[in-house]
């Protein structure tokens, strides 16, 4: 199941059942799970940890040094958990030891064409970066976020749970959990709940109708963030989905989308 024109390291180590294809370089310091799919002609390098069941097509590039500046080629890291699809020309780079040196993916998520992500990032599970979906630095995108073609993230920003980002949009702050956003690179605001993806994952018309509730104190009646917050508090035992809210709202260190 190893293309006889693929190079592998000595020092990689590769699970049962793992196929790589022709033309793919798999480097020192390179783990791979189980029952893992490697297309032809991709470069992984390490150090990088790959879990079980994962499919890696053509040109993509794991594990390759930041492209930060002042990455000077300290030993960092890349994790990828299970599950997961990373199309072709996808590029994953490790972390920079500046910032904890490591660059976190999950389970079950999809990598669109030439997704990017950058140094230090966290990608939660079930996560969709549609094609040329650009992460910078230090982003975290939480469970089943979609970010939708062509959309782009600001260093050291969060991508809440449940969360629909536009095609073409730029997020240069903060995006709460259940929200669509839409606009440009430099211009984008939240368009109302994403309830169409919330009724798909199963959320209950109750549960909708509270988030709504609370969307409408986040986002209509002009209230400083510490009195929304009070707000909501008083809703979580009607409806513990808004704590979600609440958590983003009291972690934001870059403001929130509006």
């Amino acid at each position: 199941m190893i293309d006889s024109h693929a190079i592998i390291s000595p020092k990689a180590k590769l699970g049962k059942n793992v196929t790589v294809g022709p033309f793919s370089i798999i480097s020192d310091d390179v783990e791979i799970g189980d029952n893992t799919w490697i297309g032809p002609h991709v470069l992984i390098k390490g150090p990088t940890k790959i879990g079980t069941g994962n499919k890696i097509f053509q040109f993509a590039s794991v594990g390759e040094d930041s492209q930060d500046k002042k990455y000077a080629g300290e030993k960092t890291f890349l994790e990828i958990g299970n599950d997961n699809v990373i199309r072709e020309g996808c590029t994953l780079n490790r972390g920079n030891a500046q910032f904890g040196g490591i660059t976190k993916i999950g389970n079950d998520n999809l990598f669109m064409a030439y997704a990017h992500v950058a140094h230090d990032c966290e990608i939660s599970n079930n996560i969709i970066l549609a094609n040329n979906v650009a992460l910078a630095g230090h982003v975290k995108v939480e469970d089943y976020a979609i970010l939708s073609a062509f959309s782009m993230v600001h260093q050291f920003c969060v991508i809440g749970a449940h969360s629909f980002i536009a095609a073409g949009t730029g997020a240069s702050k903060d995006v709460l959990p259940y929200v669509l956003v839409s606009g440009t690179a430099h211009d984008s605001s939240v368009f109302g709940l994403n309830s169409v993806g919330l009724k798909r994952r199963g959320f209950s018309e109750e549960t909708l109708l509270n988030l709504k509730r609370a969307y409408k104190i986040i986002f209509r009646q002009n209230l400083p963030v510490a009195e929304a917050i009070v707000q909501l508090e008083g809703m979580v035992s009607e409806c513990p989905e808004v704590d979600l809210f609440i958590t983003a709202l009291k972690n934001s260190s870059r403001g929130i989308t509006r």
